[in-house]
């Protein structure tokens, strides 16, 4: 039965009857949105549109911090009515890059939105005529001021994105980050791979550096529309890798940051610690990067009581060499000179943009999927957020160094409180029958934030939409407030500090 003016509430890793989300009127969407967004414990987790016979479908998920909730309303627009709707971006400013999304796709005029322009200008666009060349870049006309233009072709190993500075002699006035030009198709891949093992190693490679929390929240949106019941045991697997996963990229993040300011000793230290971690995700399920571990329906590499005791041997060494040599570089005066008060963004700033993850609690904002939406394992094993105040390059810094300390706490209180059962007959189901007209959505905190997987299947069972967000989609504008007011030689130590995706958020 269709639910009319209705606010759908859910848990994290369900499903619903797609029947069952509430459809508002615009008018009353709108007024619904605003109202629910007010509330800083709430935030935007998706909104996206796709097509059906009545026409475009939209769907706003919710999430509830406080309540650890999910909410969903939906409105329709129909396909004789003008591709034209009011701008949510003037109340709540968070949601102006779904807007922009849905914009490119589909060609719906938001009015009044801050500035419309198409995100990625994939090749199934719905204004083909606008090249991506022809970016209208915000600029400012200015004998005083000069743009500086890097990108799209970076020097370093690193993947497309055009950055688009207004100085004034070194200062920065503006930046704008305009990224699309790989656009892959991702999303539209898991429609045209049916084959459920393919569609498990697509969501291995949605983002290379992210491979266990994309994975994740793939099986767990899939076993979710199967009504599949998993073990304790392999929610637990999952999230001690999605844990190890975390340590290694931040003590990378942590790395590059004192190759950034000529701190070669820190650099080479902190690369060694997180070849450490990744060798024993390679030593676990034969690859440094965790591909094959996450399957759906269940694991070919269950955890042992072998591999706990590694592990807890690994991260007493990591967890040694590392504290010594962070208590060292964080009192360094050259560094802290080089990080303090340098690419601020403000509590107000996060919360107004919808920072997520680490980009949150940066400024104070505890934002975190493994407290307010938590799995299983988070459920048996309860995590404390922690957070820094300044919102400072320093402050990201530092964040990483505490949730090093967090993560390997959290994986030390489970390898001992635990005992893993490695006869578990839990293999891999790549059949599963999903049920149909169901929407189900999965949020897994990866290490730079919350993921958002959703889907929606047809009469048959078949998947005819799914949508991906990485975290990386609410932080870039963080990145580019960050610049503000600051020299354009603090870009490096800024962007590394964020480490956001580019192709994560080229979908």
């Amino acid at each position: 039965m269709i639910e009319f003016n209705k606010i759908t509430s859910i848990q994290n890793n369900q499903s619903i009857d797609i029947e069952c989300i509430g459809i508002f009127p615009y008018s009353d969407f709108y007024q619904k949105v605003v109202e629910l967004l007010k509330q800083p414990q709430r935030h935007c987790l998706n909104y996206f549109a796709y097509k059906t016979a009545k026409g475009l479908h939209f769907i706003m998920a919710i999430g509830d911090d406080k309540n650890h909730n999910i909410l969903l309303l939906s409105h329709f627009l129909k396909p004789d009515k003008k591709p034209e709707l009011a701008s949510l971006s003037k109340e709540v400013f968070a949601l102006h890059i779904f807007e922009r999304e849905i914009h490119e796709n589909f060609g719906i005029n938001f009015i009044g939105h801050p500035w419309l322009k198409p995100v990625r200008f994939a090749h199934n666009r719905a204004n083909k005529e606008m090249q991506i060349n022809d970016y209208p870049f915000y600029s400012i006309k200015s004998e005083e001021l000069h743009e500086v233009g890097v990108g799209p072709i970076h020097a370093g190993i690193i993947e497309p994105g055009h950055f688009r500075f207004i100085c004034n002699g070194e200062n920065v006035l503006h930046l704008e980050i305009q990224l699309g030009w790989q656009h892959r198709g991702i999303e539209q891949l898991f429609l045209e791979k049916e084959n459920n093992l393919q569609r498990n190693l697509l969501a291995e490679n949605i983002a290379g550096d992210t491979v266990i929390g994309h994975s994740t929240a793939f099986v767990q949106t899939f076993e979710a529309l199967a009504n599949k019941q998993l073990s304790e045991q392999r929610h637990i697997e999952r999230a001690v890798a999605l844990e190890l996963e975390r340590i290694a990229i931040h003590t990378g993040d942590i790395s590059a940051l004192c190759t950034d300011i000529a701190y070669h000793f820190g650099s080479n230290v902190f690369g060694i610690l997180r070849t450490a971690i990744i060798n024993f995700t390679q030593f676990w399920c034969g690859n440094r990067f965790g591909k094959s571990l996450i399957r759906l329906g269940g694991t070919h590499l269950p955890f042992t009581e072998e591999l706990k005791d590694e592990l807890l041997n690994v991260l007493a060494k990591y967890e040694k060499q590392f504290e010594e040599m962070v208590d060292i570089t964080f009192r360094l005066p050259s560094v802290q000179n080089r990080f303090d008060f340098v690419g601020t963004v403000t509590t107000e700033q996060a919360q107004k943009i919808g920072t997520v993850g680490l980009s949150a609690r940066m400024s104070q904002i505890e934002r975190d999927i493994r407290v307010s939406h938590p799995n299983i394992a988070y459920q048996k094993f309860a995590y404390a957020t922690v957070t820094t105040e300044r919102g400072d390059v320093f402050a990201r810094f530092l964040l990483k160094k505490k949730e090093i300390r967090k993560s390997i706490a959290w994986i030390r209180d489970v390898m001992q409180n635990y005992k893993f059962d490695a006869s578990s007959n839990e293999k891999p189901n790549y059949q599963l029958e999903l049920q149909p007209n169901r929407f189900a959505i999965s949020l897994v905190e990866a290490w730079r934030g919350e993921i958002c997987h959703c889907a929606i299947t047809d009469e048959a069972g078949k998947i005819k939409h799914y949508k991906i967000k990485d975290p990386s989609v609410h932080n870039w504008k963080a990145l580019e407030l960050s610049l503000r007011n600051v020299e354009i030689s603090d870009f490096p130590i800024n962007n590394k500090s964020y480490n956001l995706s580019y192709c994560g958020h080229d979908l």
